[in-house]
């Protein structure tokens, strides 16, 4: 059995922040790529930040120096802290791992994840 819960969204005016959790059971994160991601009304999933065990981190042009992943190993729990959030961030945040190792060039990949939470709203106000 795999579980994942994200939580830590919410409404923030342009400017603020908020840090997102994701909390894991029944695999260890440390194992896997992981990763979170994000929808908009009538857009594609899309990968915002991914880090591999090798250390290998991605980000997407649009949140690089706004975002940060990280991890508690120990609490199988990984974060986004996001910093100066502006109004095209609004989406349902999701975090999600992958059942392989996933190398670099592959992590911001969404069919290459099966895993998933159920997501978390991010709003951010003009």
């Amino acid at each position: 059995e795999v579980q994942l819960q994200a939580s830590g969204g919410g409404l923030v005016q342009a400017g603020g922040s908020l840090r997102l959790s994701c909390a894991a059971s029944g695999f260890t994160f440390d194992d896997y790529a992981i990763g979170w991601f994000r929808q908009a009304p009538g857009k594609e999933r899309e990968g915002v930040s991914c880090s591999s065990p090798d250390g290998s981190t991605y980000y997407q042009d649009s949140v690089k120096g706004r975002l940060t992943i990280s991890s508690d190993n120990a609490e199988n729990r990984v974060y986004l802290q996001m910093n100066s959030l502006k109004p095209e961030d609004t989406a349902v945040y999701f975090c999600a791992s992958s059942s392989l190792r996933l190398p670099f060039g592959l992590m911001r990949e969404v069919p290459r994840y099966d895993y998933w939470g159920q997501g978390t709203q991010v709003t951010v106000s003009s």
